[in-house]
C-alpha cells in the first residue's frame, strides 16, 4: 500500500513536470513566431522606398513636391538646371526670351542639370517625378534627368503644376523618353493646392 501511494506521487510529479516543459515550449514557440513576424514586417516596410523628383521654375511644383514627400515619407530630389532661369528667361509673352526661343527651337532643350545621379537610386520603387507645364508639355529641364536614369522595376507617378493647363501627354512623353519603368496616369496641381488635396490623390492611386 505504501509503495503504490509512494508510485502514485511520482507519477504526479512527472506528469506535472511534462506539462510545465510542454508550456515552455509553447510559449518559447510562440515568442520566436512573433519575432519572426514582426521581423518580416519590418523588412517588409523597409524595402519599400519612395523618392520625389521635381523641376520648379517659380516654386509652385516645389510646394506640391515638398506636401508629396511629407506625406509619403519619401526622400526629394531636385532638378537643377547649370544655368538657372530667372523671371525674363520664364517670361513666355517675350518671343525673344529664353523659354520662348527653347519651344520655338527644339535644339536649344538640351539643358545641362547640376545632377542626373540620385543616391542609392535602384533602392527607390516608387518615384514621382513633378515638373510645370510649358506649352502643354513637361519643362523640358526634366527631359535629361529622365533620359539619363533607368526606371526598370520602379512605378512612376507624374504631377505637374499650371495655372489651366492640364496634364496632357506629358507624362506620356516622358515615358516615351526613358522606355523604362511603370508609369502611371499623372495628376495636375494649381500653385498652393492643398495637403488635404494632394493626400486624396495619393490614398486614390492604390499603393
Amino acid at each position: 500500500m505504501k509503495t503504490k501511494k509512494i508510485a502514485a506521487v511520482l507519477l504526479t510529479c512527472i506528469m506535472a513536470i511534462g506539462l510545465m516543459a510542454g508550456c515552455g515550449a509553447s510559449n518559447t514557440n510562440q515568442s520566436a513566431s512573433n519575432n519572426d513576424s514582426q521581423s518580416a514586417s519590418t523588412n517588409q516596410s523597409g524595402n519599400e522606398k519612395t523618392l520625389g523628383v521635381y523641376y520648379s521654375a517659380s516654386g509652385n511644383t516645389k510646394d506640391v513636391a515638398e506636401k508629396i514627400a511629407k506625406i509619403t515619407e519619401a526622400d526629394l530630389f531636385e532638378i537643377e538646371p547649370v544655368e538657372p532661369y530667372t523671371d525674363d528667361d520664364l517670361d513666355w509673352t517675350d518671343d525673344d526670351s529664353r523659354v520662348s526661343r527653347e519651344h520655338d527651337d527644339e535644339s536649344l532643350r538640351d539643358v545641362e542639370l547640376v545632377s542626373t545621379t540620385v543616391d542609392n537610386w535602384d533602392s527607390y520603387d516608387t518615384v514621382y517625378i513633378g515638373y510645370p507645364i510649358w506649352w502643354g508639355i513637361a519643362a523640358w529641364p526634366v527631359d535629361n534627368f529622365v533620359k539619363e536614369n533607368d526606371f526598370t522595376g520602379k512605378t512612376v507617378i507624374p504631377f505637374c503644376t499650371a495655372a489651366t493647363s492640364g496634364i496632357g501627354d506629358s507624362g506620356n512623353l516622358l515615358e516615351e523618353m526613358t522606355g523604362t519603368g511603370d508609369w502611371k496616369e499623372g495628376e495636375r496641381f494649381h500653385g498652393g493646392a492643398s495637403e488635404s488635396d494632394i493626400s486624396s490623390w495619393i490614398d486614390s492611386l492604390g499603393l
